[in-house]
């Protein structure tokens, strides 16, 4: 497979753009780590997606693209598309992509698609988000969709990373969801942030699971144990992560669902390399 090093704002005519796909310009990047970073690319006029849907993007640097799933950050209202990645050295597509710059180019698939919706799920009082990693995307999505806030009293995003530096993104994101002006009223005593991490000595370490199971995140949030009942569940991390938590929400009761099917929590499956 042929490749280049794409630098250029426009699409190299050795690689024409393939049918189906946008071509979208690239408007901010920030790295938060050696292993974290977000970038924000133009938005289609055309193009529409639920909050918490991902899509498949790539680089136009090779005669076959490249694509991964990759969740959409922003909300559905967003004029922007923004996006939350880890960088894989040796990765196919994330080698290529954490070096992309302002004014590059990104290949956007045009059907978005996922299980993080408000249609796969059941109308309940609380909704917890459980996230590691870049699993926060979705999230980030959904917390600042106003409907959000009008299906569910209660929202509670967990964000468990290795390392305290790795939550800044959830962090920053909170603290300016808080300020918007379309959204922060909305969030404002509703949404709850619980940040742990696992490898460093924190005010909240140790993985959600165990958490759960302990009774620990419950006491800290000052909320009863979870219920089908009233309780809700949107789970995206690693595999294992997904697993575990999966198996845990079902030991409280909760049942899968899916956009045809809505349950009490739902699952996201796609990965970036």
């Amino acid at each position: 497979m042929t490749e280049i090093s794409l630098t250029a704002t426009e699409t190299p005519a050795a690689f024409p753009i393939p049918t189906g796909v946008f071509a979208e310009t690239v408007t901010e990047v920030q790295h938060y780590t050696d292993r974290l970073f977000r970038f924000r690319i133009t938005r289609p006029a055309s193009f529409r997606f639920r909050s918490g849907e991902f899509v498949m993007i790539g680089l136009p640097n090779a005669e076959k693209p490249v694509y991964r799933a990759y969740s959409i950050a922003s909300p559905s209202w967003d004029e922007e598309i923004e996006f939350y990645s880890i960088k894989v050295p040796d990765g196919p597509l994330t080698e290529h992509l954490q070096k992309i710059r302002e004014g590059d180019t990104v290949l956007m698939r045009k059907k978005p698609t996922g299980t993080l919706v408000h249609d796969a799920l059941l109308p309940g009082k609380r909704v917890y988000m459980f996230s590691t990693g870049t699993g926060i995307a979705p999230f980030a999505s959904l917390i600042r969709d106003p409907e959000t806030y009008e299906k569910f009293d209660e929202v509670i995003l967990t964000h468990t990373c290795r390392e305290i530096e790795e939550l800044t993104y959830g962090e920053n994101l909170v603290r300016e969801l808080l300020e918007d002006p379309l959204v922060g009223e909305m969030a404002a005593g509703r949404l709850r942030h619980y940040a742990t991490v696992t490898r460093e000595a924190y005010h909240q370490t140790g993985r959600i699971t165990d958490l759960m199971r302990s009774g620990k995140l419950f006491e800290d949030l000052g909320v009863p144990p979870i219920t089908p009942e009233t309780d809700r569940g949107m789970i995206c991390g690693s595999m294992a992560m997904l697993h575990d938590t999966k198996q845990a929400l079902e030991e409280f009761g909760l049942v899968e669902g899916s956009n045809n099917k809505p349950a009490s929590f739902v699952v996201e499956r796609a990965f970036v390399d």
